[in-house]
């Protein structure tokens, strides 16, 4: 058994909900059930997470953000931490409907934190009346505490990772709206339609999260490594062709032909050996 695998298994991300609570849709997941509780085919599990982290590592290298959400209490933490480190949006509070489908009106609340940021910082808000510094303080901390993890995304995310379908099915019928691929940790009682990339396992246990998050961060990381890689190579190719260019460039801006070289080596010839010159029936031909 691999390590990522042991690691999943001592999580228990194997433990699905109880027969009682299942949905039938996700039947092809479920390897036995054990005490009336249903257990997750972990091989199932290795192989979302694998997918998902390809894909993410390819998205990522062509330049594109993943948000991360996770509004249940199991996923703030590691959510928080492990974005953070690789600087990509994530929600753990409450998912603001229409957070991507009405992204220009959430840009303009981000605007407005930053507005009432600058009062706190530069002191002019105490210039303001008691009862209006407690209305601003107010509703800069409630932007803050929805939207402050996604104040970095400027742009429409290139997929979406969700812990727990149920949970943040809002957030996922705004991405599938937008075209915007979704990738969810999908317990038993969820619904893997909603994800295009389902890794089944169980979404209330905080160690499983976690490896799932930082197994996905991990491509993030991989994938930015590779767009500054390609960037470098790219960057190294151009200055090759500027600088072969500069070489094929004639003093007088045209490039000579190989017939008017040789001429003008065979007169430097003469000229060392005190040959007289030959006389030239023709100018030189050169290419335009």
């Amino acid at each position: 058994m691999s390590s990522l695998a042991k690691e999943l298994v001592e999580s228990g991300i194997h433990f699905g909900q109880r027969r009682s609570n299942w949905n039938p849709r996700m039947a092809p997941y479920i390897h036995t059930t054990r005490n009336q509780v249903h257990v997750i085919d972990v091989r199932e599990t290795i192989k979302g997470l694998l997918l998902a982290k390809r894909f993410i590592q390819k998205l990522v290298s062509e330049g594109k953000d993943v948000c991360f959400v996770g509004t249940k209490r199991q996923a703030r933490g590691a959510l928080e931490a492990r974005c953070a480190e690789v600087k990509m949006p994530y929600v753990t509070e409450r998912w603001l409907g229409g957070t991507l489908t009405n992204f220009r009106t959430i840009r303009d609340r981000l605007r407005r934190l930053e507005e009432l940021e600058s009062l706190q910082q530069s002191g002019e808000i105490r210039n303001y009346s008691k009862k209006m510094e407690s209305q601003l303080t107010r509703e800069q901390k409630k932007i803050f505490r929805n939207l402050n993890g996604i104040r970095g995304m400027t742009k429409l995310p290139g997929a979406l990772v969700a812990i727990d379908t149920t949970r943040e099915v809002n957030a996922l019928n705004e991405a599938r709206n937008l075209g915007i691929p979704t990738i969810c940790l999908i317990d038993t009682d969820g619904n893997p339609e909603l994800a295009d990339i389902p890794i089944p396992g169980n979404d209330d246990s905080m160690r499983a999260i976690d490896i799932v998050i930082r197994e996905l961060c991990a491509a993030v990381s991989e994938g930015r490594s590779q767009r500054a890689e390609s960037a470098a190579t790219s960057g190294d190719r151009g200055d090759d062709m500027r600088g072969d260019a500069a070489e094929e460039t004639a003093p007088a801006g045209r490039r000579r032909s190989s017939r008017s070289q040789f001429r003008a080596r065979g007169r430097a010839d003469e000229a060392d050996t005190g040959a007289a010159p030959r006389s030239e029936a023709a100018p030189a031909v050169e290419n335009a």
